[in-house]
């Protein structure tokens, strides 16, 4: 038994040596929905259910056929959109005359590992078996795939096909990682890439004020890169980020109550929303059934347009929602095309039954044991409104119609080309009987090309076309049905600022409100402050703090506040800088007329007691008080009170040079005079001792000698300091934040200080001489009276330090006239009112022996 088991197991062997070794396929062909022969086939691959059956494997019997639950009707539009533009090209004579074109569409139930398998399905064909010397090494059946919907799935079927030069060309592929040439070098779509989409809906956020949102994303490939790119974006723009949240279809029941919980609880009032239409709609329900309302939706491309989305419930969340869309677009013929399609027995052609019992409820299975009606097959879809007979948003549908154009044009280009010494074509042109898939990628890169609507379709080096949406904005119709209305338009080809493009369309908002909502962490600063961030918090949440005095701040949200120019302060409200009002004393001010009448006083006062000095100038004590002496003594006090004036006034350079140097001379003219009657009284009552002749060495010639030597002195010094550094007039913007101070500079401090001294040293010398001069006879009493003034000259003009020093401002200059006019008036009253009195009131003490001290006796 043993030697015969051993000769059948050599004669097995022997046999299968003899045969040549074939390549067999494994699995079902139940993808396959729809299928027509023709001399260059296009692949397609779409999700017509959601979801795929998942059987537990025993791996002891065979799991059957492969099923799918959640007929997606859209899916098989977009099929039959495909479909219609391969029998458009075929019937037309414009574009593959001598070609036709068939089609292999595949199902995938948005699963990866079945859209792999039908992307390999349609590279090696649906042969049982083929000997693999002879056709393991054929070209691939398909020269292109038109799909997926699903950036995940595309990924998957993209990085199968793409080392061998098929292209694969999206219609709904959006997420910018497809746009990576060495991952996907064989990948073209004609959905822009999310990398412009979300930059614009960060944009579009902005453009409408909100700085302060949340974010909700798919967790999967197109919601994780879009919303990725929009965090970049919205930062740059100055957006801040609440929270950010994924969900996912999959998702357990507590995750998706978490993230409707963070909306609620949310301070933001706009949600962005990156994530496809099925994770849409299952939030949304969610936040239906919470009755989560009042929050301003702004949505991606991928559900923003999407009717289950936006159905009655839907419209209750999510009314008011705004977002980007691919342009709408007219497909003629299409409806009927749609509408005209039937179901079909033939093996591969069995994409529309479904579709066709649910709608009819009926089966069309030739063994039906169930209670359900037959399908007669004479149905009509006419008037029958879903997903797949919807043709009023054809914006995906007519993707996959460019899609189709495009492959179409690339063969065509690749027909009609010719052949140039040097040409880069040269190779891809060559063999024109014989088509590979590269050639067609070739042809692709360079295609361009309008539809009929007016659409441009070309590709970029990434494979992408040009990023242009309309604005979408969820508008409810008179029967509470959702309107996706078109508000505008954004085209990232447009210069920076230009790029959105609004309509006079009013947009609905949030709670049917025709007010754009606010959403930000913190209200704008107005001008005139400027932000603080707070600690801990994003830099959209602020304080805001008022500029200091002398700063400002002109635009709201001001970082910073901006120091004014110097002869400018701020404004009450800190929002611009004004010029400061200029101060100095003037005639016109309360201050000034008070000091201008005393100053006018004391001059008509003094030219009083000169007339009466004059008038009475024969009489004994008019004599008796050197009234030469006398008379230029109230000259110089008569200036002294005049000099006062120049203080007063606008500063210019005359009047700056003019107030001190006069000041100066005429105040040391004052007091030489009044020195030199100190020194007269001296010497006269030093004449009076027997044998003393000193008067002859202080006459009148002598007398007006000293007056004039001591006036020169200071007038040198007046001369030296206009000459080195004389006074000017000066912009005080030290004491006052509000105004500028016009004042006088001295120039030279020591100038000054030589000029007050040299007034002290005077006043110093004469009142020591008066002092030793007090005791002489009582009725002789002009010593007392020099002495009585010079001591309120020397406290007033003590007193005047600290005062001018601490005194702002004009009231500097104040003070230093009331200096001025105390020490003059304390001169006329003290050294001329009591000889006026005599004169005028006591006449009969005007005589020679009164002044002298020889009273007649009485009888």
């Amino acid at each position: 038994f043993a030697m015969l088991l051993l000769a059948e197991v050599v004669l097995i062997a022997l046999f299968s040596r003899a045969e040549k070794p074939v390549c067999q396929q494994y699995g079902t062909q139940e993808l396959l929905q729809f299928s027509k022969e023709g001399d260059i086939i296009l692949g397609g691959i779409f999700s017509f259910h959601k979801n795929p059956i998942l059987v537990k494997p025993t791996f002891k019997v065979n799991p059957g056929h492969i099923q799918c639950e959640g007929l997606n009707p859209g899916e098989l539009q977009y099929a039959q959109t495909m479909i219609f533009a391969i029998e458009e090209i075929n019937n037309s004579s414009d574009i593959l005359p001598a070609v036709s074109l068939g089609y292999k569409i595949y199902e995938a139930c948005r699963s990866i590992p079945l859209s792999i398998k039908a992307s390999l399905d349609l590279m090696n064909g649906q042969e049982k078996g083929f000997i693999t010397d002879q056709s393991c090494t054929k070209s691939s059946s398909v020269h292109a795939i038109i799909g997926q919907s699903s950036s995940t799935l595309t990924i998957g079927i993209a990085a199968t096909v793409g080392p061998f030069h098929i292209p694969v060309i999206s219609h709904f592929a959006s997420c910018a990682c497809l746009s990576n040439r060495k991952e996907f070098p064989s990948f073209f779509r004609t959905i822009p890439s999310d990398y412009y989409q979300s930059r614009a809906l960060a944009k579009l956020v902005k453009h409408f004020g909100w700085t302060w949102v949340g974010a909700i994303r798919s967790n999967n490939d197109y919601g994780n890169d879009g919303m990725a790119t929009f965090l970049q974006a919205a930062q740059k723009e100055g957006i801040c980020i609440e929270y950010s949240e994924s969900i996912f279809r999959s998702d357990p029941k507590e995750k998706l109550l978490k993230v409707v919980d963070i909306v609620k609880k949310s301070t933001s009032r706009v949600v962005v929303a990156f994530t496809s239409s099925l994770d849409m709609e299952i939030l949304a329900k969610e936040l239906f059934i919470q009755n989560v309302t009042g929050f301003q939706w702004v949505g991606s491309e991928a559900w923003v347009t999407n009717r289950y989305v936006g159905s009655k419930e839907g419209y209750k969340v999510l009314g008011g929602a705004v977002g980007f869309a691919i342009p709408n677009a007219e497909i003629p013929g299409l409806k009927e095309f749609i509408l005209n399609a039937r179901p079909s027995d033939t093996s591969g052609n069995t994409g529309l039954n479904e579709l066709w019992e649910t709608i009819f409820n009926c089966s069309l299975r030739s063994h039906n044991d169930s209670s359900t009606k037959p399908c007669t097959r004479t149905e009509t879809l006419k008037g029958i409104s879903n997903q797949y007979t919807d043709v009023s948003e054809l914006r995906i549908s007519n993707n996959v119609y460019k899609a189709v154009y495009a492959v179409a044009h690339s063969l065509h280009n690749r027909f009609t080309c010719k052949i140039s010494q040097g040409s880069s074509d040269d190779e891809a042109c060559a063999n024109k009987k014989k088509i590979e898939p590269w050639q067609v990628l070739h042809y692709l890169r360079r295609v361009n090309f309008t539809t009929r609507s007016g659409d441009s379709v070309y590709f970029d080096k990434n494979g992408d076309p040009a990023a242009r949406y309309t604005l979408i904005n969820w508008q409810p119709n008179e029967e509470g049905i959702t309107i996706f209305q078109t508000i505008g338009l954004y085209d990232d080809s447009l210069p920076e600022g230009q790029q959105f493009i609004m309509n006079y369309i009013r947009p609905v908002w949030a709670g049917d409100q025709h007010k754009v909502p606010r959403s930000v962490c913190s209200e704008s600063c107005l001008p005139g402050t400027r932000k603080a961030i707070e600690k801990g918090k994003p830099v959209c949440c602020f304080v805001c703090i008022s500029c200091a005095e002398g700063e400002f701040s002109n635009v709201t949200d001001s970082v910073d506040c901006s120091k004014c120019p110097l002869e400018y302060r701020s404004n009450e409200q800190r929002s611009q800088c004004i010029l400061k009002s200029i101060e100095f004393l003037s005639f016109g001010e309360l201050m000034g007329i008070l000091l201008v009448t005393c100053s006018g006083f004391g001059t008509s006062l003094t030219i009083a007691i000169a007339f009466v000095f004059f008038r009475y100038r024969y009489t004994a004590i008019v004599k008796a008080n050197n009234s030469e002496l006398s008379f230029l003594l109230l000259f110089s006090l008569t200036l002294c009170f005049l000099c006062s004036l120049t203080f007063i006034g606008q500063p210019s350079d005359w009047s700056c040079m003019l107030r001190h140097t006069a000041f100066g001379i005429t105040f040391v003219l004052c007091i030489s005079c009044v020195l030199g009657k100190t020194i007269v009284v001296l010497m006269a009552f030093r004449a009076t001792l027997p044998g003393n002749n000193i008067m002859k060495w202080f006459g009148p010639t002598q007398q007006r000698l000293s007056v004039l030597a001591f006036t020169l002195v200071q007038v040198l010094i007046c001369f030296l300091w206009l000459k080195i550094s004389p006074p000017f007039p000066n912009k005080n913007m030290k004491y006052y934040a509000d105004r500028i101070i016009l004042e006088c500079d001295l120039g030279s401090v020591g100038a000054f200080c030589a000029v007050l001294g040299y007034i002290g040293f005077l006043s110093a010398m004469c009142f020591v001489l008066a002092f030793l001069a007090r005791k002489l006879p009582d009725n002789f009493n002009e010593a007392k009276c020099i002495t009585f003034s010079m001591l309120i000259f020397c406290k007033v003009w003590i007193t005047f330090i600290p005062a001018y020093v601490s005194s702002p401002g004009k009231f500097t200059v104040a003070v230093e006239i009331f200096a001025i006019l105390a020490s003059s008036y304390g001169l006329l009253f003290c050294i001329f009112m009591p000889k006026c009195y005599i004169i005028l009131f006591k006449p009969e003490q005007n005589t020679k022996q009164h002044v002298m001290g020889k009273m007649p006796s009485k009888s």
